[in-house]
C-alpha cells in the first residue's frame, strides 16, 4: 500500500496469533484488533481521539490498520449472484 507515494508495510504492525482475539488481526501483538480501530474511526472518532483513548497506539498503527483494510478490500472479489453493496 502506498500513502502519499511512500510504501506502508503494515506487516510489521499487524499481527495474527491464533490464541489471541480468536486469531483476528491485531496491532503489534496487543489485544486491540484492526476491526476495533476501524470501528472507532467509522463511528466518527478522529485519529487524535483514538490515540488519546489508547496512549500505547501510534499514528503509524492507525495508518497500518487502514492500509491493511484497503489491501484486504482490494483482494476481495464478488461471486456472481451476490447482492451488491449499497
Amino acid at each position: 500500500m502506498t500513502v502519499y507515494g511512500l510504501a506502508l508495510d503494515y506487516s510489521k504492525v499487524i499481527t495474527v496469533e491464533p490464541g489471541k482475539r480468536s486469531g483476528k488481526p491485531c496491532i503489534r501483538g496487543l489485544r486491540i484488533t484492526v476491526y476495533d480501530i476501524l470501528d472507532y474511526l467509522a463511528s466518527g472518532m478522529t485519529h487524535e481521539q483514538v490515540l488519546r483513548d489508547f496512549p500505547y497506539l501510534t499514528e503509524e498503527d492507525i495508518q497500518a490498520c487502514l492500509a491493511f483494510a484497503a489491501d484486504r478490500e482490494r483482494r476481495t472479489s464478488f461471486v456472481g449472484g451476490e447482492a451488491s453493496i449499497r
